[in-house]
């Protein structure tokens, strides 16, 4: 399989796609983590109305900077 990628141009060298892989899992494993720690928070304290409207305006707002 590394050797296959290797042919496929997944990078240049067997090591060096046995090195992204690993860079490549680290990074899902820290997104998964942030993404249960985020869907933990809001198990905890659930969006209200006073949120959706916040979450509006700050929309609203940073649409209305955008220089188009």
């Amino acid at each position: 399989l590394i050797d296959e990628l290797v042919d496929l141009g997944a990078g240049p060298n067997r090591s060096e796609v046995v090195r992204l892989a690993v860079e490549h899992f680290a990074s899902e494993v820290r997104r998964a983590r942030i993404g249960q720690s985020i869907a933990d928070s809001y198990r905890e304290r659930p969006q209200g109305p006073d949120d959706d409207a916040l979450g509006l305006a700050n929309a609203l707002a940073m649409t209305a900077a955008e220089p188009w």
